[in-house]
């Protein structure tokens, strides 16, 4: 079993960027360059569940499924993943840094079924590459939000 870590601070408000991490939509791969859509099988306030496919260790596409369980009282979510080829847990944390400032932390534990997989070095640098990408859309959104919601004071 492979155990990693990730954080990334964002410049926004905590539930700004619970919202937005949390509401999983078909398309959020584009955001980081992913060539494989997702497939949301169940999305309510509590659990997310999608499926998508992701490139094997033989370069071929393997199925996956996560299922995302929320706890917007704590500002904070779980993963469990299951592959062809792989498993994964991920415990997602959000941490208020002020009032717009806030960090996800991150730590996953992965189990390769057949043999050795990617480092955790590897690991946390193709974590730290997405969400480099998440955070440059989550903030790009919460400015366009804030100038669309501001009102001039008479």
């Amino acid at each position: 079993m492979v155990v990693y870590r990730a954080s990334k601070t964002f410049n926004a408000p905590i539930k700004y960027v619970y919202e937005w991490a949390t509401d999983y939509t078909e398309g959020d791969n584009q955001i980081w360059g992913g060539k494989h859509r997702r497939v949301i099988l169940l999305k309510s306030k509590s659990k997310v569940v999608y499926a998508s496919y992701k490139d094997g260790t033989d370069g071929k596409p393997k199925l996956a499924v996560r299922v995302v369980t929320l706890d917007p009282s704590k500002y904070s979510w779980h993963l469990d993943y299951y592959a062809e080829e792989d498993t994964e847990t991920g415990d997602y944390k959000l941490t208020s840094l002020g009032k717009n400032k806030t960090r996800l932390n991150m730590i996953f534990r992965n189990k390769w079924k057949n043999g050795k997989g990617p480092s955790a070095e590897d690991f946390e640098k193709e974590t730290n590459l997405v969400w480099e990408k998440y955070a440059e859309a989550l903030e790009n959104d919460y400015n366009s939000d804030k100038k669309e919601n501001y009102v001039l004071p008479l």
